[in-house]
């Protein structure tokens, strides 16, 4: 994937909170539960200033934004004679764009819409300032064909973020015509290693003659979602090879941007370290048995050395039928000559709180309802849907639609605790905007020891998150199955 590096302007970093560091423990357990105008606003956190008295000084023109077309392309996913895909991508190219910042720069994007549908753009896992989190239709209006807009915006933390679109009623299709992209916040000191290399996965579902299956299907919708039939890394058909030096060190930035696959992700031939879970640092930990969760919108930051023989090879594989190789490792060239030292902790988020606390929070009960029926006496039997098909999903009984109020309104600086049930007969990968919580144990208030915005939920299952409410505005719980939050899976809440 091109890491498309841009260097916008620098601006102070925000305020922190209490410091603290999530402590080791296994991932798997507890994720297996599984117009506006925009403005450069302070980042989330942080506090306004008082106005000085006093004349003030003329203000400094703003950096002209950079131009983020979204537009038709063609790429190859099928090899000849078959003929080239007609897609849509970012940035004019056909691969997903890698955009880069440094902690503290000002992120300035002017969004030009050149495809023939509403689109939006949502910073999956920013802790952004509300205007700028780009669900059409609820934190902006839709960008019409032939329009555009600008977002502003200074992330508030390091790490490894998404690009979707986020339209109500209308983020399937671009997603699943390519749409997609990483945002990579580096951190001021990040560590030391020889490559630091995007991962993106996506999935197409394609014709027998190469071209997309139309969109719309409500089958889709109200069960699995679009599933796609051939599986990319970087906008590319698998596998992806990366080549380095034996014993050299690596940092892999994982994200699932597909519109609906999850799946499990093992590491064979190598030993990988996880540091940082949803773009949030954690202490370093080895995967249970080598795999990790990996549903829609999930994203890893990967701690690796190479393999210290030349010739030597690993591989990352999604656990898709008999297993499908992402990508190969390949220990090429002449090996380094210093041993890298001990893996370690990536750093601590000092804007994300040491604890919740519990005892007085704010509590509320999400069920999560609708789309098709299963035989379980016949599981080899179609899903099965009567009902509306633009409303299929529902959360405590409305559905996701532009315009329906908020589900409930806390003030900032409150913690919250949702208990969410998914009373449907398929799992659900959920995504919390604006905010980042903590997965509790199922018996008790302890928590997790990592910072997500996104998790899978299965079926008939509840599990509780927990979230300090410190980020003013209107944010959605939805869905990241994309074909479910098109058709209502999504609720919002408002902090004010």
């Amino acid at each position: 994937m091109p890491q498309d590096d841009f260097a916008p302007e620098a601006a102070p970093a925000s305020a922190a909170d209490s410091p603290g560091r999530p402590s080791r423990r296994s991932l798997l357990g507890g994720a297996a539960l599984l117009g506006l105008m925009p403005g450069a606003a302070a980042a989330q956190g942080s506090k306004p200033d008082s106005a000085p008295a006093g004349p003030q000084p003329e203000a400094r023109p703003q950096p002209e934004a950079r131009p983020l077309p979204a537009e038709a392309a063609k790429v190859r996913l099928r090899p000849e004679p078959a003929p080239e895909t007609q897609v849509w991508c970012l940035d004019g190219k056909g691969v997903p764009p890698a955009l880069r910042v440094k902690l503290g720069e000002t992120v300035r994007l002017k969004v030009e819409n050149r495809t023939e549908r509403p689109l939006s753009l949502h910073w999956h896992g920013v802790r952004n300032q509300n205007p700028m989190d780009g669900v059409g239709g609820v934190t902006q209006p839709p960008i019409q064909p032939g329009a555009s807009f600008t977002y502003v915006f200074t992330p508030p933390d390091a790490g490894t973020f998404l690009i979707r679109p986020l339209v109500v009623g209308g983020s399937s299709e671009p997603s699943g015509r390519g749409i997609a992209g990483f945002l990579v916040v580096e951190e001021k000191a990040p560590p030391a290693v020889e490559r630091d290399l995007p991962l993106l996965m996506q999935d197409w579902r394609l014709q027998d003659d190469a071209s997309l299956l139309p969109f719309g299907q409500t089958l889709f919708a109200a069960s699995n979602g679009r599933l796609g039939n051939m599986i990319a890394i970087n906008g590319r058909p698998v596998p992806e090879v990366i080549a380095e030096r034996p014993g050299s060190r690596l940092r892999l930035r994982l994200g699932n941007a597909c519109n609906a696959r999850a799946t499990r992700i093992r590491f064979d031939g190598v030993k990988v370290y996880v540091a940082a879970v949803d773009g949030q640092p954690t202490d370093t930990f080895e995967p249970l048995r080598a795999t990790l969760p990996f549903p829609p919108g999930t994203r890893y930051d990967l701690l690796l050395d190479m393999p210290g023989e030349a010739g030597a090879k690993g591989s990352v594989t999604a656990l898709v039928g008999g297993g499908l190789v992402l990508a190969n490792l390949v220990a090429e060239g002449e090996p380094v000559t210093e041993k890298p030292p001990p893996i370690a902790p990536i750093g601590d988020n000092k804007l994300l709180p040491a604890e919740v606390k519990l005892q007085n929070a704010v509590r509320r009960d999400i069920t999560i309802t609708g789309g098709a029926t299963l035989d379980k006496e016949k599981p080899d039997a179609e899903p099965v849907f009567k009902g509306d098909p633009a409303r299929i999903w529902a959360v405590n009984g409305a559905n996701g639609m532009a315009g329906v109020a908020p589900l409930f309104s806390v003030k900032r600086g409150q913690v919250v605790v949702l208990a969410i049930k998914n009373d449907t007969a398929f799992p659900q990968a959920l995504h919390l905007h604006g905010h980042a919580f903590r997965l509790l144990h199922p018996l008790d208030d302890g928590w997790e020891p990592y910072w997500l915005d996104t998790f899978q939920l299965l079926e008939g299952r509840t599990a509780r998150i927990a979230f300090l409410a410190d980020n003013p505005g209107r944010w959605l719980l939805s869905s990241t199955v994309l074909e479910r939050f098109d058709t209502g899976l999504w609720t919002s809440f408002e902090v004010t």
